[in-house]
């Protein structure tokens, strides 16, 4: 079994999530006992997230990229990056690596096209989703990607930062957004990509009237298969 580096700490709720579910998976692969082999560099997301405000990507990146290093020098066979908006900075990142860096975005692609969905919308921070790093990397897979208007990309991304980063999750925010994934649905949504890690602790495939692709899962799906490739 490969050895998982995992960079995380954007936020550290959401990083929790990704250490279960690698775990998870492999029990549930090899059986038994098994658990994951992985090694995690928790960065402070404080200074990220002041770095992401006032636009200061290219420190962001020297940053992630020190900590990459760091796994990679810990053994690491690859590496996890568990957050979905500093995916903006994973090509500075994979440019220093030697061992590969499994993009989120591949991974939720690769579980769109198997569905058979060809239109998806996409929630994330408003960093992801006013940018193009993520919807272009989609769009290359052949997807059609829709977004939120303004007012419901800043419901989103208040809620990931003021509530589910800091670990508070509410009944009212998880009824806001599904009034969000229902207009993007009448929009003619076929899918609704969950484009923030943390997103995932509020909302899921009950709370969609179309399939729903929560990335973290995804990406944890595809790190694991990486490591128990022969």
């Amino acid at each position: 079994m490969k050895l998982i580096g995992m960079l995380g700490g954007m936020s550290w709720e959401s990083s929790v999530l990704y250490y279960q579910l690698v775990n998870r998976l492999v029990r549930e692969r090899e059986g038994g006992l098994h658990s994951a082999r992985c090694v995690l560099y928790s960065v402070d997301f404080a200074a990220i997230e002041e770095m992401q405000v006032e636009g200061r990507w290219d420190e962001a990146g020297d940053v992630l990229t020190e900590a990459a290093r760091a796994l990679e020098a810990a053994g690491a066979d690859f590496v996890v990056l568990c957050t979905n908006t500093m995916h903006k900075v994973a090509d500075r990142i994979e440019s220093e690596l030697t061992v590969p860096l499994l993009h989120i975005a591949d991974a939720t692609a690769e579980a769109v096209k198997s569905a058979r969905v060809g239109t998806v919308a996409f929630l994330g921070t408003d960093f992801a989703m006013s940018d193009t790093f993520y919807v272009e990397r989609l769009a290359v897979n052949g997807l059609r990607v829709l977004i939120p208007n303004a007012t419901d990309r800043k419901l989103v991304h208040d809620v990931i930062y003021d509530e589910l980063c800091v670990g508070v999750v509410r009944d009212e925010s998880r009824e806001a957004y599904r009034q969000v994934i229902r207009r993007l649905v009448d929009e003619g949504a076929e899918g609704i990509i969950l484009g923030c890690t943390e997103i995932e602790l509020l909302v899921g495939q009950e709370d969609s009237p179309v399939p729903v692709f929560p990335t973290a899962l995804l990406h944890c799906r595809a790190a694991v298969d990486f490591a128990l490739e022969d």
